[in-house]
């Protein structure tokens, strides 16, 4: 067999455009009122009930399809070993670039799996949380790098996900605050026995991990998705965020980015396209984007901020 017939059908991924996707979602429909829509999208982030409907219900279909096989693998091998251990939270990570809609899609899947038959107990961590505090960050000369790999205390969030996968009841993680642009002091979440636990963030599908140590984080994922859209409609998406923090959020005296609030909104766009160029970009295209395709499942969102096409790994 020559290498391009090889090539040819080496894709591990099926497409779905978005009606045939939508058709998909045969019975799984519950009410979400305007206001719980309104509460799961992020600043500058359109989101609907149709986006829902047509995206997400598939989805969640989906992933209980893997929830359930889990259930049942468990149960089989309790009666295999004689031995009555309590299942293990289902782990889903979400991946992909500043500014492209992870945060949204990890509340908007946290919703509605919750509203799944049975009413599972979904938690949502962010690894924001698992960055280093800025007072560390400076000390190491990287605060310009936050987000990349060496920002973040791995071994930490390795842990936090090891204690899940080892049937910990309950446990804390750190919180990370927009506003201060920092690790929130002696502020914790709780993390409580989640049947099913979303853990997002830009770097989760990353290989990267702390020194000495082969363990990566999505080892403990049972599912694993990357939103993704191209690069020109991330920054566009990421400018126009800036934009609207710089008019209301930066406003706030406590703001880390207070600095900023005063600026016309030509300045606005030029300082975003400069933060992007230098950090955002080659963080994307050195650590994030790489990622992609190691995900179970990407979400092709079009220019419009609404998922255009589904890739599903094969099985």
């Amino acid at each position: 067999m020559s290498s391009s017939t090889i090539n040819a059908v080496s894709n591990p991924f099926q497409l779905f455009d978005r009606a045939e996707w939508k058709r998909l979602n045969g019975h799984f429909s519950y009410h979400l009122s305007q206001d719980e829509v309104d509460n799961l999208h992020a600043l500058n982030e359109p989101l609907n009930i149709k986006e829902i409907e047509e995206i997400y219900f598939p989805l969640a279909h989906l992933i209980n399809i893997f929830v359930e096989r889990t259930k049942d693998a468990h149960a089989v091998v309790n009666g295999f070993l004689n031995k009555n251990t309590q299942r293990l939270p289902f782990i889903i990570g979400i991946a992909g670039s500043v500014a492209v809609g992870k945060s949204t899609t990890a509340r908007v899947l946290q919703k509605v799996l919750s509203m799944l038959p049975g009413k599972p107990r979904v938690d949502l961590v962010t690894t924001d949380g698992f960055l280093y505090p800025n007072k560390v960050l400076n000390s190491r000369n990287i605060l310009n790098r936050k987000g990349f790999p060496e920002s973040y205390d791995t071994k930490l969030l390795l842990n936090f996900l090891s204690a899940m996968k080892s049937g910990v009841e309950e446990i804390q993680v750190p919180v990370y605050s927009h506003l201060e642009y920092d690790i929130l002091d002696n502020i914790l979440q709780d993390v409580v026995r989640p049947d099913i636990l979303i853990v997002e963030g830009i770097n989760v599908l990353q290989v990267n991990s702390s020194k000495g140590n082969n363990v990566f984080v999505s080892d403990y994922f049972d599912y694993s998705i990357y939103v993704d859209a191209d690069e020109k409609d991330i920054m566009d998406w990421y400018v126009n965020r800036f934009e609207s923090l710089r008019a209301t959020s930066f406003q706030n005296p406590d703001s880390y980015f207070h600095r900023y609030a005063d600026m016309d909104p030509q300045e606005s766009s030029a300082m975003a396209t400069k933060i992007w160029n230098e950090i955002n970009r080659p963080n994307l295209h050195e650590n994030i984007l790489p990622t992609r395709y190691r995900a179970d499942l990407i979400l092709e969102k079009g220019s419009h901020h609404f998922v255009k096409n589904i890739k599903v790994r094969k099985i």
